[in-house]
């Protein structure tokens, strides 16, 4: 009975050393945000455009002029509002925002959601822990943010008040981090 299964390893040695049975080969998977998996080794942009949950945004930053910048080097940390976060906002106001118009107005909103560097979760948490319950995050737009923790969640306040709680953290991108938020932020 021994023999049996010493031939039978010695066989599938064999046959693994001339290519006989094909190798198992490691699946990778990838964080999904609207549906698309997002590439680590993708920019901000490139793959913020394949998520349906981000569709506003996308077309926000195209009309704000900021496509090249998140597409550059960073590293960026980007609080990434949803469609349904855009949604909450009242009605009319996005589409005024888009208007040329209003593109500083429009800038000013999104880069509020930008902190230059990259900030994990763990990095996030730690700050806060550091804060004794709070952390400060400066915005590129110059303004800062509120981080703090409810339960297990980070909730960020902005400067008007308002709550915004990261919903999925950790999407990493080629030029920093992407956490999806369920609330727009304002300066």
């Amino acid at each position: 009975m021994a023999n049996i299964f010493k031939r039978g390893a010695m066989s599938a040695a064999i046959l693994l050393a001339i290519g006989g049975v094909s190798s198992v080969q490691a699946k990778v998977t990838y964080p999904m945000v609207g549906g698309a998996a997002m590439y680590p080794t993708k920019n901000i942009v490139e793959n913020a455009v394949n998520s349906a949950d981000h569709t506003t945004l996308v077309a926000a930053v195209k009309a704000a002029g900021l496509v090249d910048t998140l597409s550059g080097p960073g590293p960026f940390t980007v609080f990434a509002p949803t469609n349904a976060a855009f949604a909450k906002l009242p009605a009319g106001t996005v589409d005024t925002l888009i208007l040329p118009e209003n593109k500083g107005t429009l800038t000013s909103i999104l880069t509020y959601h930008v902190v230059p560097g990259k900030f994990t979760s763990k990095d996030l948490a730690a700050q806060i822990r550091k804060g004794k319950g709070k952390a400060t995050l400066t915005t590129a737009q110059g303004g800062t943010l509120t981080a703090m923790m409810k339960g297990k969640s980070i909730v960020l306040t902005d400067a008007k008040g308002g709550m915004s709680t990261v919903t999925q953290a950790d999407v990493n991108q080629s030029n920093g981090v992407i956490h999806v938020v369920d609330t727009v932020l304002m300066p």
